[in-house]
């Protein structure tokens, strides 16, 4: 029987890529191009511009470093929701034209969900509850009753975007994320911050605008602002994140999204697992950040679990939630 193997497509925001994973789980590509700007985030007309440039070269570059072409492709998948709908359409055009022109299958997936299991896969962890934080993104997410339901999240802005948000405030660029974190490292200062967990909830619009203010006063050095962002920010995600896990009783954390990729979030992560006798998955820092490798095992969860899904009914869907989707493949 010919092994599966499929072209996995991801375009929700600044990232697009493309990747080639055998039906074992085989990464054998996972090649990306990331939208950046100097100033201001990201607007998602001139993303999905960029987008339609490199979309072919990337697909190329994915095929050829696999060593695969395209008629060797039995699947293509591609990041159906959630998203932003500019960015959404050229993966999604992408995938179906592909699937059209050469006469291969073709399945959407939630890209959410995808985070977690990509995360499974590399960390053979097993029933986890998911800290997902990325830029648009802050979940915690567990498989109950059928689906992944989500336990927790942000009623505001994704913990990704607040980073981002204050490190342009302070002139850092973007994506600001990984330069909070170098500044952290220079300063040991606390400095009280707001701090808001609403039952599993979690929201950062106050301590962006508290932050503007503290460094707009002139009082405060960017190093200690930025320890102090993230001393406040992840003890917030790890506070639900332990919530969850009391809640469902699982023994296992898997961290996914870009801002997992900080080392001070895995450290406060791990020293709560330690603390809780249980056991903390990080994936590496290519599978954590938005990538196809994990739309393209994703569509495979979904293939082998029988879903079939029609050219007409690959469009996009920009605000389906992750608890929206039927888990078949469990």
């Amino acid at each position: 029987m010919k092994q599966l193997i499929c072209l996995g497509i991801e375009s929700t925001a600044h990232t697009f890529g493309a990747a080639v994973v055998t039906g074992d789980g085989k990464i054998l590509s996972n090649e990306r191009y990331a939208y950046t700007t100097e100033k201001g985030g990201i607007v998602p007309a001139d993303a999905a511009e960029k987008h339609s440039q490199v979309c072919g070269k990337i697909i190329s570059d994915a095929l050829a470093k696999a060593k695969k072409s395209i008629k060797d492709i039995s699947l293509v998948s591609f990041s159906q929701s959630p998203g932003l709908g500019h960015c959404l359409r050229i993966g999604g055009m992408a995938a179906r034209s592909i699937a059209a022109i050469y006469s291969k299958p073709i399945i959407g997936v939630n890209h959410c969900i995808a985070h977690l299991e990509i995360g499974r896969l590399a960390t053979k962890a097993k029933d986890p509850v998911l800290l997902y934080a990325s830029g648009a993104n802050t979940q915690i997410i567990a498989y109950e009753g059928g689906k992944y339901r989500i336990f927790g999240e942000t009623l505001d802005i994704g913990v990704g975007n607040f980073l981002d948000i204050f490190a342009r405030h302070m002139g850092l660029g973007f994506p600001g994320g990984p330069k909070l974190y170098e500044l952290s490292l220079k300063s040991k200062k606390f400095i009280h911050l707001p701090y808001t967990v609403k039952g599993m909830d979690v929201t950062f619009t106050g301590l962006l605008t508290n932050l503007q203010q503290k460094f707009d006063s002139g009082k405060f050095s960017k190093e200690d602002l930025a320890f102090s962002t993230q001393e406040t920010a992840f003890a917030m995600l790890v506070e639900v994140a332990e919530r969850a896990m009391a809640h469902t009783g699982k023994k296992e954390l898997l961290l996914g999204g870009g801002v997992a990729c900080n080392k001070r979030l895995q450290e406060m992560c791990r020293i709560m697992c330690k603390e809780r006798g249980a056991e903390l998955f990080v994936p590496p820092n290519d599978l954590l950040i938005d990538n196809a490798a994990m739309i393209a095992w994703q569509g495979i969860l979904q293939f082998n679990s029988g879903e079939r899904m029609k050219i007409e009914e690959a469009g996009v869907k920009p605000y389906l939630r992750t608890d929206g989707i039927n888990v078949g493949w469990r």
